[in-house]
């Protein structure tokens, strides 16, 4: 008996069986870090339309209004800066007074200046390890306890595959970004028997306006990329909405590379 290949299904077909998938996080509630562009509004956006009720944060009054319009579904936008951990703290605890208890952490933030080791200034490292680590170890510090009364939790950290393969000239990204990797892992372990899943994602090269500053184009972008092309942000914030969700509760202390194939590495 010769074999009979699937029936093909076609993009449209493919994003309609998406978007019937239930996650199960309708009417839970979210805090998404950094979320008025690029990969923190796409997980925002995610969310949103599982029925997350949501609330992000950016720098700009302007933008992170104009991204909570752009989201929808109740979307709430707060100016808030979670580069430090008095900010982190503060967005946390305002997210709080409009949701009440917090169910869902997206942790995100932009990273530290580029810099090699000989151009890197010692006094230069400690500002790096908060925004990049502590600011995240803060927020897990005043959602995780309520989350393990309530027996039932979600943190994601986006980070970068430079955790798993530090890139030259972000020296002190990659260092705080590993500690954080490690310390989100011991986390993971702590809490798994109390409902709470916590994950990373370390996104590779995807269309942003930050790449498109970087490249100029998005052909010059996917250079080197296996898939040959970059990422849709719109994806990733669908991976990180997964780990969320109801179906991932067996998944925690992974860290999962979004990448198209770029890293080489096995482990």
């Amino acid at each position: 008996m010769g074999f009979s290949p699937p029936n093909k299904v076609n993009s449209s077909s493919a994003a309609s069986i998406v978007s019937r998938m239930d996650l199960g996080i309708s009417q839970r509630t979210a805090a998404v870090a950094a979320a008025s562009a690029g990969l923190g509004f796409a997980s925002a956006q995610a969310l949103a339309n599982e029925g997350v009720r949501v609330v992000i944060c950016s720098r700009d009054a302007d933008r992170v209004a104009d991204a909570a319009k752009k989201i929808g579904n109740g979307c709430v936008g707060i100016v808030g800066d979670v580069s430090t951990t008095e900010g982190a703290l503060a967005f946390i605890r305002e997210a709080k007074s409009i949701l009440g208890d917090i169910d869902i952490v997206i942790a995100n933030g932009g990273g530290p200046p580029a810099g090699n080791f000989a151009s890197t200034d010692l006094d230069l490292y400690p500002a790096a390890i908060e925004r990049s680590m502590l600011a995240t170890v803060a927020m897990c510090k005043e959602v995780i306890p309520r989350m393990q009364e309530r027996g039932w939790g979600r943190i994601v950290a986006i980070t970068s595959t430079a955790v798993r393969q530090p890139f030259a000239n972000l020296i002190l990204s990659s260092t705080a970004r590993a500690g954080l990797t490690a310390f989100l892992k011991t986390v993971a372990t702590e809490v798994a028997a109390n409902g709470i899943t916590v994950n990373t994602v370390q996104p590779g090269t995807h269309a942003t306006d930050r790449i498109k500053q970087l490249y100029g184009s998005m052909e010059g972008a996917a250079e080197g990329i296996p898939a040959g092309v970059v990422g849709d942000p719109k994806d990733f914030g669908s991976v990180v909405a997964f780990l969320c969700s109801e179906q991932a509760k067996f998944v925690t202390g992974t860290h999962l590379q979004v990448d198209g194939g770029s890293y080489p590495g096995l482990i």
